[in-house]
């Protein structure tokens, strides 16, 4: 009877270690810029040569409107007819430019700054593809996969925000594709989130959807909980019509954007790593001088996504060393401008959730969150470079996030952690550490343990059935989409919006 309250104790110890941590010991907005693939002269050349590029070159294809507003901010005509934005110009806008803002979600306890040195993976993308829970293969997209894309999401600690990441293709109209991939974010989390416009005459009609959903007419403008992805500039070196046409629309109903280029070395930019960096930050910042030539000041992400191609064949690569090494130095360039920086990683080749996905999105997304992107797309979800969504690449990149930011947060290193007294008493007492109070804390404070990755020795796993992680994922996505049914817009404000659009999910 005397050891019962021993064995008691170690009980209640053993589940203690179980339990899962009160506290998220690395939650997403963890610090970043450790990475510095480029040395700070290397920065100068690439900066200058962006410079220069965008004063002498200067950008082509200017939409009148667009170009009356360069000019008055300072910009001159070339001789060629493309419009030169001097050296002087560009860094006014740069010394205008919004250096920190709120991503708002609806829910206030999820929104996120966006600047500085913190580190938030979301996602990205627009794919065409969905790798099917049942079958494992690849099949189109449609509104429902966004619909359940989203609910998925939803329950995921790590993913800080979402922007669609497939296109519904089963609607043929681009006005109708705009309004229900809105209304599915809307109706399905309340995170910080993202979508695009086709034109900008969709601009108005969904906003005024956002103000239902955000309780009354002119409430999003106040607190904006939507931002808007957008390609003003198209490689090499000049305006797209139609996306400035939304940047205008956007501005006027203060939706914050991303400007996004995405210039391909050996296709749409140099091959060399050093010209794509270059041309690719001209570009990024032409849109920069473009927003802030409208309205300084306006909130916009730095979205400067150097991409490569395989030149053997010319398909996009989305994984491998050199996105690997640009993206990150993009990272490096934006912070040192001190501007808010989005990069994108995790946008793996493979179809099938193996080994080459696991390195490469491994590789490409630590790699980008040590080097500080303060907002890492494509970074969750995404297969088969950008043309397929799984929802088994959701967990696993869930998880995968929790690593890379466990490992931003680094080591703390204080008379506590270093241990001296824990380590006399454990030498001069029991001969480890199992159950010291110096123990538990750290257990509590320092560690992070996976959800789904397996720990098991090779034989309780295999008599629990061997399931590999593909597996496990698909196991666990299966569970959340069949729980997880949330429907963040009351009665009253889904009939509103489906009495005057046609919602078609």
């Amino acid at each position: 009877m005397a050891n019962l309250p021993k064995r008691s104790g170690r009980n209640a110890r053993l589940a203690k270690r179980a339990a899962p941590p009160a506290v998220n010991p690395a939650p997403p907005g963890q610090v970043g810029g450790q990475y510095r693939p480029l040395a700070e002269g290397d920065i100068t050349k690439i900066y200058a040569t962006a410079l220069r590029l965008l004063a002498e070159l200067g950008m082509g294809e200017v939409p009148p409107r667009l170009c009356c507003d360069l000019l008055g901010a300072g910009a001159a005509l070339l001789p060629d007819g493309r419009i030169s934005l001097p050296r002087a110009m560009v860094e006014d806008c740069i010394a205008k430019a919004a250096k920190q803002f709120v991503l708002h979600g609806r829910d206030p306890s999820r929104s996120i700054e966006v600047g500085g040195d913190k580190v938030f993976f979301g996602t990205g993308g627009a794919a065409v593809n969905t790798l099917d829970l049942d079958s494992g293969s690849y099949r189109p997209a449609t509104l429902a996969d966004l619909h359940d894309f989203t609910r998925l999401q939803d329950t995921l600690d790590n993913v800080a925000w979402f922007t669609r990441c497939c296109i519904a293709t089963d609607i043929p109209d681009n006005f109708d594709l705009d309004v229900n991939t809105a209304y599915a974010l809307l109706r399905h989390t309340t995170k910080p989130v993202a979508t695009a416009f086709t034109l900008a005459q969709h601009v108005a009609p969904i906003v005024a959807m956002f103000d239902m959903a955000g309780g009354g007419e002119g409430t999003f403008a106040k607190r904006p909980f939507v931002k808007a992805h957008i390609s003003p500039v198209i490689s090499p070196m000049r305006f797209g019509a139609d996306a400035v046409d939304v940047v205008y629309e956007c501005i006027a109903h203060n939706i914050p954007m991303s400007c996004i280029t995405a210039a391909q070395a050996g296709a749409t930019a140099p091959a060399t790593m050093a010209g794509l960096l270059a041309q690719s930050l001209a570009e990024t910042l032409a849109s920069l001088v473009m927003v802030n030539a409208i309205a300084p000041g306006f909130p916009m992400v730095f979205s400067n996504w150097p991409f490569v191609i395989d030149l053997r064949s010319g398909a996009f690569a989305g994984g491998g060393g050199e996105t690997t090494l640009v993206n990150a130095a993009s990272a490096q360039i934006s912070n040192w401008l001190g501007l808010p920086s989005g990069v994108a990683s995790s946008m793996t080749d493979a179809k099938a959730i193996d080994a080459q996905y696991g390195v490469e999105k491994g590789m490409t997304s630590l790699a980008a969150a040590l080097a500080g992107g303060n907002l890492i797309y494509e970074s969750s979800g995404m297969t088969a470079a950008l043309l397929g969504a799984s929802f088994e690449a959701f967990i696993l990149d869930d998880e995968m996030h929790a690593m890379s930011y466990r490992a931003l947060r680094g080591v703390e290193v204080s008379d506590d952690n270093l241990g001296f007294a824990a380590i006399c008493a454990a030498v001069r007492g029991d001969g480890h550490f199992l159950g010291a109070d110096h123990t538990y804390q750290a257990m509590e404070r320092d560690y992070h343990y996976p959800k789904l990755a397996d720990r098991a020795q090779p034989q309780t796993w295999a008599e629990a059935g061997g399931a590999d992680a593909w597996q496990r994922a698909n196991a666990k996505a299966r569970a959340i989409l069949k729980t997880h049914r949330p429907d963040y817009l009351s009665p009253d404000q889904d009939r509103q919006i489906r009495e005057q659009f046609n919602i078609l999910g």
